[in-house]
């Protein structure tokens, strides 16, 4: 899991990722509330932590720009030193899914990030060696896909990267966090390789709105997986459109 932490304070910033780090997920901090929507223009992140008071724009300016800009927009953990219950109602309103006053207890925030993640991401089945996910069933230890009733073998970056997929539905994911998930820090790997896996599962799974699923590349950011309600010569053109842009 890939979380973002904000927070103008060096000491309070630098505390509160050592809680994400030691709890076992990455971590990339932000000091200024426009560089981290910079970042969210061209990358995933899994949860955002946002202090409140910083110098260029409000935890709560944050807050409502990825609940207006990020379809869906990732769970959010607003921490500040602010405790009155104006406060917090302002926070929840503005977008937050929990709220943390300050001081921060490090077990108490560790325990509030792994509760939002569970919420949202259902990590439940993660370490199943069978995972089903809508009418798709996922079989880690075979590394094959059934679907329809037909068992599809896969190799295990594909395999990998369908599930991450289906895990993610409606979700748009950048191709820095695909890559990053798949194929860890691989200095050598090819940037072709990315779009060639997302074809193979394409193909391989029938991952076209005839078949109930659209797999679309997001212009100058990655992919989203879609549950494709009626089939459409329309949702064919839009494929083909946002292939050509991508390309």
């Amino acid at each position: 899991m890939k979380i973002a932490v904000l927070d103008d304070d060096p000491v309070q910033l630098q505390a509160i990722a050592q809680v994400v780090e030691n709890a076992g997920f990455s971590c990339t901090q932000f000091s200024r509330g426009q560089a981290l929507i910079s970042a969210l223009r061209r990358d995933t992140f899994d949860l955002l932590v946002v202090d409140w008071n910083l110098p260029d724009k409000s935890g709560l300016e944050i807050l409502t720009w990825a609940r207006s800009n990020l379809t869906p927009p990732p769970p959010m953990l607003l921490v500040t030193s602010r405790a009155d219950d104006e406060d917090i109602v302002a926070g929840l309103n503005a977008g937050a899914d929990d709220y943390l006053p300050k001081p921060l207890s490090p077990v108490v925030l560790e325990a509030r990030i792994r509760a939002l993640l569970r919420r949202v991401y259902d990590q439940s089945q993660s370490q199943s060696d069978t995972e089903t996910i809508g009418d798709v069933v996922f079989n880690a230890t075979t590394t094959t896909v059934i679907r329809d009733g037909q068992a599809i073998p896969m190799t295990p970056k594909e395999f990998a990267l369908a599930r991450l997929l289906f895990r993610n539905l409606h979700r748009a994911l950048s191709r820095t966090y695909l890559l990053e998930k798949i194929w860890g820090n691989d200095p050598d790997l090819n940037s072709r390789s990315l779009d060639m896996h997302i074809s193979r599962v394409r193909t391989k799974l029938s991952l076209r709105p005839q078949q109930g699923y659209r797999l679309t590349p997001v212009y100058s950011y990655g992919y989203r997986l879609e549950r494709s309600s009626t089939p459409s010569v329309s949702n064919d053109m839009a494929s083909v459109q946002s292939g050509a842009m991508e390309n």
